[in-house]
């Protein structure tokens, strides 16, 4: 009796509760950023909106398609469930069904033609606290979508692979991080069903890692802003 007059008394409560959780397995989902495979675009310590209706409508909390909505675009940015152990990753679409793909010497190659650059700017950067190496970012003029990354000369990566075509119903991804990134180039090219949503905005932002250790402080210029 307890039970029920709880339940009813509360009714309201646990109605939002069930209507949030739909919300963010089928919906829309904020998800923080946890690590640094997508600098300069993402940080750690983003919390980034993620439209799950941008796709596909799914079963929630499963990867099973009920109705296909629109189609993933070349330099969309993505969270997916990694093919390679279901790890949740966010990374980039850089290559299409039927696009052929390749890597030289961190340059991206698509079907044939190696993108254009702008010229890169050095910084340091903070690997660890206390660990800072050289850094260099440029613009990757990836068509209709430009967009910066960076690069780490200073640490080992993967920086060639041979040309690959995508599968039919699958994507190329990477990070715009390349050399810090577990993208395509190590768990393969992904699904569709596996991606989860298209992330479009930073909702908020803290820096929680500064060079000397823990700290949380807000990055309000981040706030509310449009991916690119």
């Amino acid at each position: 009796m307890n039970l029920r007059r709880l339940l009813r008394d509360n009714r309201g409560f646990l109605l939002f509760l069930l209507g949030l959780g739909v919300l963010r397995t089928a919906v829309a989902d904020w998800n923080p950023i946890p690590s640094a495979s997508m600098r300069p675009t993402l940080l750690e310590g983003d919390v980034v909106l993620v439209n799950r209706l941008a796709y596909d409508l799914k079963l929630p909390l499963t990867d099973v398609v009920l109705l296909p909505l629109g189609e993933p675009r070349r330099g969309d940015v993505v969270t997916l469930n990694s093919p390679a152990g279901g790890t949740r990753l966010i990374k980039r679409i850089v290559g299409l069904p039927g696009d052929r793909v390749a890597l030289r010497d961190d340059v991206l190659i698509l079907n044939g033609q190696p993108l254009t650059y702008t010229t890169p700017q050095s910084h340091g950067e903070t690997l660890t606290p206390g660990w800072v190496v050289d850094a260099v970012r440029t613009t990757e003029q990836l068509p209709d979508r430009p967009h910066a990354v960076q690069i780490l000369p200073a640490i080992r990566a993967r920086r060639d692979f041979a040309e690959i075509t995508v599968p039919a119903g699958q994507y190329f991804l990477l990070g715009d991080n390349r050399d810090n990134s577990e993208d395509s180039r190590y768990i393969g090219t992904v699904p569709r069903e596996k991606l989860i949503g298209r992330a479009h905005h930073v909702l908020v932002s803290a820096d929680w890692l500064g060079e000397d250790g823990w700290r949380l402080a807000p990055r309000f210029d981040r706030w509310v802003t449009a991916i690119r």
